[in-house]
């Protein structure tokens, strides 16, 4: 099991978040929590993006998904352009065939 990891880099207002290792059902929250605490940062800042960076991402599940998919719809409620970036063959066959390509990638 690769434990998630997370590192996180500001330029010219767009976080990044990049994630290495397992994003499962025991790893979500961590996700999560990092997420919304950046898009608090975030809200109002003029110009202000995230890109979630995953090509070092070797596991997801249907929660890590999920997770995905809530922050997206955050960062689409309060106005933040939010985009996965870095998608592994496995995770973007995966959108495809939830329709969730069109969305996060």
């Amino acid at each position: 099991m690769d434990p998630l990891h997370l590192t996180t880099s500001h330029r010219d207002g767009t976080v990044t978040v990049a994630v290495s290792g397992e994003l499962d059902i025991a790893t979500t929250e961590l996700l999560r929590s990092h997420l919304l605490t950046l898009l608090r940062e975030a809200c109002g800042a003029p110009q202000a993006s995230m890109i979630i960076e995953v090509s070092r991402l070797s596991f997801i599940d249907a929660a890590g998904l999920g997770i995905l998919i809530s922050v997206y719809n955050h960062a689409q409620r309060q106005h933040t352009p939010l985009r996965i970036a870095g998608v592994p063959p496995a995770m973007r066959r995966l959108l495809r065939i939830t329709g969730l390509d069109g969305r996060l990638a």
